[in-house]
């Protein structure tokens, strides 16, 4: 699949109405505009089941469902399986990137944001996910 395709379907996901907000911003800016936030895992799961996504940015810390139990249940659905996850958090260590990684989060970036920073994440995190599809 193409992601440079800016038609590409795009989850967001953060409890932070704030994050959301900025987010949804960035992306249409970018050029994207088949997008949808979610408010926690809880939501963004339902979401997932409801339309395809091609793109999906969470955050870790959430109420009733965090990104990396979301992370990990779409990992088990086979629409899922190697759709890219892009992680935007405020967490930092090594151990918690680690843990994201081991449930399978594509790419991992630590908050605050700007324009200029979501631009470049994502585009590193697709050309990741398509040279892992060429070999």
């Amino acid at each position: 699949m193409g992601y440079e395709n800016k038609s590409i379907r795009i989850l967001f996901v953060d409890d932070s109405s704030t994050v959301r907000e900025m987010l949804e911003t960035f992306l249409y800016e970018l050029g994207y505009f088949n997008i949808q936030g979610a408010e926690d895992g809880v939501e963004a799961l339902r979401l997932s089941d409801e339309d395809e996504y091609d793109f999906i940015i969470t955050d870790i810390n959430m109420p009733n469902m965090d990104g990396i139990e979301l992370i990990r249940r779409l990992r088990g659905k086979l629409d899922y399986a190697s759709v890219p996850i892009m992680v935007l958090t405020t967490e930092y260590t090594q151990a918690m990137k680690d843990k994201g990684k081991a449930v399978g989060a594509t790419s991992w970036v630590v908050k605050p944001f700007d324009l200029q920073l979501i631009n470049k994440a994502m585009r590193e995190t697709m050309k990741r996910v398509n040279e892992q599809e060429q070999e």
